[in-house]
């Protein structure tokens, strides 16, 4: 077995420690980051086999040195050493030497134990023991911390003591830490820790005030929660396909479309499908008709690019990355009720047809408009074929279309220092003439539905689309030069195809098309069998899903379902930092499979971190205590 750990680390000194307790030969190598960018962030990591690594320092303790009876004052120790001691902790890195609250109190409840007995756990030193340890060395080891630590008598005899063992005294020869301070630097750069405290949320807050419980509501409540089991409704037969009924709840649910050019990470999962497919369990519970609608987003330039990548096919990318999606939503129990595609012959047909609704009434025009042009490739630059600097907030890597980290949506030329995203070469600016939407000419519509009806959506959805509002809606271009996409059905426009978030909602309408023949009930229902749809996706998706979606359905006028509830979420990140699928950082789908947990622990941990109202994370450690 292999430790791998930074210098000065000494949390290692937890496994090191354990190491020699066990007589199990461990082999210290110093790295100055983690393995790989597929494992966490942190350090140390304990390699036991070429394909088994353990980066919880408590786990490797444990496994390494298991106390002999498995006793629960054990776990005890350890679950507050790692959630309640390593975080306050850390906060001394900028302190004076005066400890803070929380760290002070458990050091007192350390000392109050000591004064017991001679251990943490009876008499003999346990992996407890070990753990604690470890972990106070750079507060034993600074000077300025000693007035603080003068009065904890039990605690400094038993730290004194421990450290003169020979197995501790071994350990600490490896590692050869220069303990105080610079420890908690070296442990502070190298890993994460759950903070115990809640983070005060930065979201703003919506006007509108949840309505109060009526009585009446709370007495039905208490007669429905004391009737017996047996007593309760059944769910009613699933039947297919599932369509609207008069004089009953016709529930709609639609996920974001994932786009087909990568393996969706957890972040995606809880974002979109996970958060749609338990709103859809419930409304089944509830006995209203259910549909529940999802699927590939095919066209765009992700598509292209990820083909130049694999040098396949935009059609051969499709399909392996498809069957990628569809298998790992199985495996996390994601019930859908149809999981489709946006490269469909139906989703061809709907989109155009939409389109050319709008064009007649008058809501699309043409304008000129500037682009960027690639020499060495020949070919313009639309959205992920190009890259800069966000003109908004400076992001060094904004695509094209929109930057993913401000979500503000912008055109190719306003990037600063853009770069072919295919060679790197700096493009040239031509023009040619695209299509438009006309958002300025349907926003008094937009406006009015928003106020009617934004009192159901998240707080982030209903801020997000009122700002938009609120700066006055512009034209928005719906056409790419491209080959990969839809065509355009109008003379002057052969070349060109459909800008990709055009036609990716239309795609909802399409996927029940391909469910049912009879889809027009859910998407232009009968007035006495209404629909009600919810939407849900992670913030960077609300403004196609608030704006330009409703703004083609109202454009045509053809009494098509508007979205009622549209529901968002922040966004999930992975340990100390981001998801990321260009550069392979976080837990992907098949990654969680292949760790052999089962996928309702997954589906629980991420319901239970669900970024509601603000950023999130993914922990490792949180998952596993």
């Amino acid at each position: 077995m292999k430790l791998f750990t930074n210098e000065n680390n000494t949390a290692s000194l937890k496994v090191l420690i354990a190491g020699e307790f066990s007589l199990k030969q461990l082999d210290l190598e110093f790295v100055e980051k983690p393995l790989s960018e597929n494992c966490p962030k942190r350090l140390p990591l304990l390699e036991v086999s070429h394909s088994e690594v353990l980066f919880s320092t408590n786990a490797a303790c444990y496994f390494l040195y298991p106390p002999e009876n498995l006793e629960a004052s054990v776990d005890n120790w350890l679950d507050w050493e790692a959630v309640h001691l390593q975080p306050s902790l850390l906060r001394c890195i900028d302190s004076k030497g005066i400890f803070s609250e929380p760290l002070q109190s458990h050091l007192i409840l350390l000392d109050n134990a000591l004064k017991k007995s001679k251990c943490l756990i009876k008499d003999e030193v346990s992996v407890a023991d070990i753990a604690v340890w470890s972990t106070t060395f750079p507060l034993f080891t600074e000077e300025k911390f000693k007035p603080q630590l003068s009065d904890l008598k039990a605690l400094s005899e038993w730290f004194l003591t421990l450290q003169k063992l020979p197995q501790f005294q071994a350990s600490l020869n490896k590692l050869k830490p220069a303990g105080g301070m610079v420890s908690l630097q070296s442990i502070s750069s190298t890993t994460w820790y759950p903070s115990s405290q809640p983070f005060a949320s930065s979201a703003t807050e919506s006007p509108n005030k949840e309505a109060a419980v009526k009585t009446s509501e709370l007495e039905e409540a208490k007669q429905s929660w004391n009737v017996k089991v047996t007593e309760r409704p059944k769910p009613k037969p699933a039947v297919v396909p599932v369509l609207p009924k008069a004089g009953e709840k016709n529930v709609l649910v639609t996920s974001a479309l994932p786009y087909v050019n990568n393996v969706p990470h957890l972040g995606n999962i809880i974002g979109c499908v996970l958060s749609a497919d338990v709103f859809a369990r419930y409304s089944r519970l509830r006995n209203w008709n259910t549909l529940y609608i999802s699927g590939t987003d095919e066209y765009g330039t992700a598509t292209e690019t990820k083909a130049l990548e694999e040098k396949l096919t935009p059609r051969q990318i499709c399909d392996k990355y498809f069957v990628i999606h569809r298998d790992i939503y199985a495996w996390f129990n994601i019930q859908f009720d149809l999981f489709g595609r946006t490269t469909s012959p139906q989703q061809t047909e709907i989109v155009q047809d939409l389109f050319l609704g709008c064009h007649k009434k008058g809501y699309t025009c043409t304008q000129y408009m500037d682009q960027l042009l690639c020499k060495n490739c020949d070919r313009y630059l639309a959205d992920r074929f190009v890259e800069g600097t966000c003109p908004k907030c400076g992001y060094e890597d904004a695509r094209g279309d929109q930057c993913d980290k401000c979500g503000q949506l912008i055109n190719a030329t306003e990037l600063i220092k853009a770069r072919c995203k295919v060679c790197g070469n700096t493009p040239v600016v031509q023009q040619a003439q695209q299509m438009f939407l006309d958002l300025p000419k349907i926003a008094p519509r937009l406006q009015a539905w928003v106020n009617k009806t934004c009192s159901g959506w998240t707080q982030n959805a209903e801020m997000i689309t009122k700002s938009w509002l609120k700066e006055g809606l512009k034209p928005r271009c719906i056409t790419r030069d491209l080959k990969w996409g839809i065509p355009v059905p109008l003379p002057g426009f052969e070349q060109k195809v459909f800008y990709v978030w055009f036609d990716a909602p239309i795609g909802y309408i399409s996927m029940t098309k391909c469910y049912t023949d009879k889809w027009r009930q859910w998407w232009q229902p009968s007035p006495q069998a209404e629909v009600e749809m919810f939407q849900f996706m992670a913030k960077d998706n609300v403004p196609f899903h608030s704006i330009m979606f409703p703004a083609t359905l109202m454009s045509v006028d053809s009494g098509y379902t508007i979205v009622r509830h549209v529901c968002a979420t922040e966004y999930l990140n992975y340990e100390d930092g981001k998801f990321s699928k260009s550069r392979g950082v976080g837990v992907f789908g098949n990654d969680a499979r292949d760790t052999g947990i089962p996928a309702d622990v997954f589906r629980f941990y991420l319901l239970y971190v669900r970024p509601e109202s603000q950023d999130s994370s993914f922990s490792w450690l949180d998952l596993a205590t």
